[in-house]
């Protein structure tokens, strides 16, 4: 197996998602640390402009969204399976709506005042604003939830969650699938982040039953692997070969075109290049960067709107 390289900070929720996966699927990666709010030099120079946590790199292939690194590792490693077929669809839109409306939900609970004091203790208050300041940024203005409404909408979800775990171990059955991995990092940062409002889930001990056993999955074997060697890699490696998916034109933008790819909701900052391909599901761009040397940038068609750049 090509060799996996995550570029991650600990206390990223949606980095938690991937290294749980990596941990069910007993898999080996390097670990790639990078810093909570731009600049991000080092993972900008793979990406291109992309900004959010986790990105995953196989070679010059730099796989941004976790919706899409699932999918990848899912064909690298198809055993233990994320995508039963039984449940393939309403798992992936449990896992939608996890990375949409209950991380919203959880993250506005967790950043109120007793969370952040323990998300940021000991914590210059400098790196408090900066922190605040990189994520208003990243919302381009939309407006947070209160932590009032947030609490009450988290503990209905909390509810809802319990609902579908009663009478088994994991959301959809004896095994996990990816919506277990999904809902459980949002939650996973109440516990281990803010625990001080880690209370919210005595009101369902299912929940609580059911993390403990997400946890103890792990998260496979990573390594410490500098970002200096992570753009060696890119640098010395030839982008995979495509495969021979049908070109899906939804835009009339023609393969070959410059193009910038940017998410739809939270964390906007585009990656421009040439789009080499655009199927059923993803798109992937060629880019070329004096330190990364040329790579193939790919993104999920959900969530990420697609447009031509003006020469």
């Amino acid at each position: 197996m090509s060799e996996l390289i995550l570029h991650h900070y600990p206390t990223s929720p949606f980095a938690e998602k991937i290294r749980l996966i990596l941990g069910y699927k007993q898999l080996a990666w390097q670990s790639v640390f990078i810093p909570m709010i731009m600049p991000k030099p080092d993972l900008t120079a793979l990406t291109g402009g992309y900004r959010r946590t986790p990105v995953l790199q196989i070679g010059a292939d730099i796989y941004c969204d976790t919706a899409l690194i699932c999918d990848v590792l899912e064909h690298l490693a198809p055993t233990p399976a994320l995508y039963p077929d039984a449940v393939k669809g309403a798992a992936r839109i449990v896992s939608q709506w996890a990375d949409g409306a209950l991380f919203t939900a959880a993250m506005a609970y967790n950043f109120q005042p007793a969370g952040v004091a323990q998300v940021f203790a000991g914590a210059p208050a400098e790196a408090v604003q900066a922190f605040v300041a990189d994520r208003a940024a990243m919302r381009s203005g939309g407006t947070r939830m209160s932590s009032v409404d947030a609490g009450a909408t988290y503990k209905s979800y909390l509810r809802r969650i319990a609902n579908m775990l009663h009478g088994q171990d994991f959301l959809f059955g004896e095994q996990p699938c990816v919506a277990d991995f999904a809902v459980v990092h949002p939650l996973w940062f109440t516990q281990e982040r803010t625990p001080a409002l880690a209370g919210i889930f005595d009101a369902t001990p299912e929940v609580k039953t059911w993390m403990a056993r997400m946890k103890a999955m792990g998260h496979g074997t990573p390594s410490k692997f500098s970002a200096a060697q992570a753009l060696d890699v890119a640098r010395n490696a030839t982008p995979a070969a495509l495969h021979d998916d049908t070109f899906q034109d939804e835009h009339g933008i023609a393969l070959g075109s410059q193009v910038a790819i940017a998410a739809d909701n939270f964390g906007l900052e585009p990656t421009e290049g040439e789009l080499i391909a655009a199927t059923r599901t993803r798109y992937t761009l060629r880019r070329s960067d004096a330190r990364a040397g040329s790579v193939h940038v790919h993104f999920p068609r959900v969530g990420f709107t697609l447009k031509k750049v003006s020469a």
